[in-house]
């Protein structure tokens, strides 16, 4: 089953067809909007100056980095949003993603198991695109970022494979699970408050922060911080470890969406 997940990625007719239908489905979500695709530019602005303005003027919490400094708490917020934002797009569409497009179930030759990475590539450019504009606010008001900064893109490994997995696991049960979406819905927006997004691991007693470490968000949350923030390569034993657990959880998903798809057919 492995050797199909290697095939799958490594054929170039489908990375093709994977990247068509995900800059089409960016497409479909501001069809007929009058800005287009441009709102993938503005609503990230639009959240950076929605919080500067909140957690600057009526909120004002500080990230405490060690004794007497702190740093830019909007900035932080906003990179770890942009993290869950990603998660949440592809984990949240997941367990709807076959029944909105049951009239592939019936197109023996479509393969159904692209469809969770159409989400993905999806999320990873509104990804990327509100990174840069990260990096560039962070540019104007502090110069340039430290040189670990180019690890950036890397750092959302773990996280995005976290996300491939459990989106094939899900949209396969989806199918049989009506109700699943409901229940995803709310363990992502936990989600946001069980990951170190609004404060540092460290503010919490040693006895808790395991369950902030397990959460799948957490090694590119804490990465991404570690080389645009505070200029150091991420722990390799935690990031390491993480990434090598997310590509197994990948792997599982993918496993077990090819055994559950079997029976889409009779369902829908």
């Amino acid at each position: 089953m492995s050797q199909k997940l290697i095939n799958l990625l490594s054929g170039g007719q489908l990375r093709t067809l994977i990247i068509r239908l995900a800059l089409r489905d960016l497409e479909s979500r501001y069809r007929g909007s009058l800005f287009g695709l441009f709102w993938v530019i503005f609503t990230p602005m639009l959240m950076v100056a929605t919080y500067a303005f909140v957690f600057t003027y009526i909120f004002q919490p500080r990230w405490v980095v060690e004794e007497g400094v702190d740093a830019n708490f909007v900035l932080l917020l906003y990179s770890g949003i942009l993290i869950h934002g990603a998660f949440s797009d592809v984990v949240g569409r997941a367990p709807g993603l076959i029944l909105e497009n049951v009239s592939y179930v019936k197109k023996v030759v479509f393969p159904l198991n692209i469809l969770p990475m159409v989400t993905l590539v999806s999320a990873l450019i509104n990804l990327l695109i509100g990174t840069a504009i990260l990096v560039a606010i962070y540019t104007v008001m502090y110069g340039l970022p430290p040189l670990t900064a180019v690890m950036l893109p890397v750092t959302f490994l773990p996280t995005l494979l976290y996300a491939l997995g459990i989106a094939w696991l899900l949209s396969a049960l989806g199918v049989y699970l009506r109700d699943l979406r409901h229940v995803v819905a709310v363990i992502i927006s936990m989600l946001m408050f069980l990951s170190p997004i609004f404060y540092p691991i460290e503010t919490l007693p040693a006895a808790l922060q395991p369950i902030l470490k397990a959460s799948p968000l957490t090694p590119s949350l804490e990465a991404s911080k570690d080389v645009l923030f505070w200029g150091v390569l991420p722990d390799p034993l935690f990031f390491g470890g993480s990434t090598v657990l997310s590509l197994l959880v990948c792997v599982a998903g993918f496993v077990a969406f090819n055994r559950l798809r079997r029976g889409f057919a009779d369902v829908v």
